[in-house]
């Protein structure tokens, strides 16, 4: 993926909010404790909600010089210039949304518990993989469960690998050893008793672990 953006770190995604000033301030917060990418994401609002609170998140990542990047529709994050989208596997073609978003947006692929999605996507033009869920998730509990080894079987596509369901700061280090480039959280920080200690817990999985 040619683009501004770093390849590693925490990735995260937005909590089911209908209050758009609740949920910029509790995005400010986390993207100032040193995220550094952000979804939106909003499974229940409707399309006049999902825009304005796009938006106003889109102000809040240029500010922070953090990437937007609108789950489910890439119509909606061409529209008001979001960086990029990701897609699920009901969301739509990977290729369409590449032509209309262009070459340098960032577009990525939900490829669950599956190698096969994953070399599918990054044909279509992927920018990134994400597999999960690896851990049980609160936000989808019945979500398919994968293996960490994807993580190692997909370095061969050369796309940065997304690691997302149920990561803990305690469990994900498991995840970063096995080729995860971003951890993708939603309930893990915006849930957390102070959300921006749970930032910086997260991003110490990408420290180098000390020598003995």
């Amino acid at each position: 993926m040619n683009s501004p953006w770093p390849r590693r770190g925490l990735y995260a995604i937005t909590p089911d909010e209908a209050d758009t000033g609740r949920l910029s301030a509790r995005v400010d917060a986390v993207l100032a404790a040193g995220a550094q990418w952000l979804q939106y994401r909003n499974k229940s609002a409707d399309d006049a909600l999902r825009r304005q609170q796009a938006l106003a998140l889109l102000a809040i990542c240029r500010r922070h010089r953090v990437p937007l990047i609108v789950n489910d529709d890439w119509r909606l994050a061409a529209e008001i210039g979001a960086d990029g989208a990701h897609l699920g596997e009901d969301d739509g073609q990977l290729s369409a949304a590449r032509a209309a978003l262009g070459p340098d947006a960032i577009l990525g692929a939900s490829c669950y518990d599956d190698i096969e999605l994953a070399r599918s996507a990054a044909a279509q033009g992927a920018g990134y993989v994400a597999f999960g869920a690896f851990f049980p998730s609160p936000t989808k509990p019945h979500a398919r469960r994968a293996s960490p080894q994807l993580l190692t079987q997909a370095a061969a596509l050369n796309l940065p690998r997304v690691a997302i369901g149920g990561i803990t700061p305690d469990n994900a280090r498991s995840l970063v050893d096995a080729g995860a480039d971003l951890l993708a959280v939603i309930s893990g920080v915006f849930d957390a008793p102070d959300p921006a200690a749970a930032v910086r817990a997260y991003l110490s999985c990408f420290e180098e672990a000390p020598h003995e």
